[in-house]
């Protein structure tokens, strides 16, 4: 699957294998009074992004650029991603990374696997 996503407007030459997407709706309180009627009030639907990358690449630098980005420790980067329709931009954060050792050959490693879990700043639907 070829998908046009970068992060803090650096672009990977990576495939992305499958994204997923989820929005979930945030509340600012949600209770049940005592007849049971559940009362809330919604902050907002956030699109959160979990992108997967091949088993194994063949270009490691790019593999390590792009490593090295998703684990760079700020606070928030500002991603574009596939959207409905077109791209979707957000700022947020990453708070998910993992990928597994697939391959040692020549005393080279190649690394896949890559998943990382993208989660809105602030909601998409208020």
């Amino acid at each position: 699957m070829a998908a046009l996503f970068s992060i803090d407007g650096v672009t990977f030459d990576i495939p992305v294998v499958e994204i997923k997407r989820e929005a979930p709706v945030l509340d600012k309180y949600a209770t049940r009074t005592e007849g049971g009627n559940l009362e809330r009030e919604i902050i907002g639907v956030y699109f959160n992004y979990t992108l997967t990358f091949p088993n194994l690449t063949l270009d490691t630098a790019e593999y390590a650029k792009l490593w090295d980005k998703v684990t760079e420790p700020v606070e928030f980067h500002d991603f574009v991603v596939p959207g409905t329709s077109g791209t979707f931009s957000f700022r947020g954060y990453i708070t998910t990374t993992g990928d597994a050792l697939r391959r040692v050959h020549n005393n080279k490693n190649y690394w896949g696997g890559l998943s990382i879990k993208l989660i809105a700043k602030e909601p998409a639907r208020k």
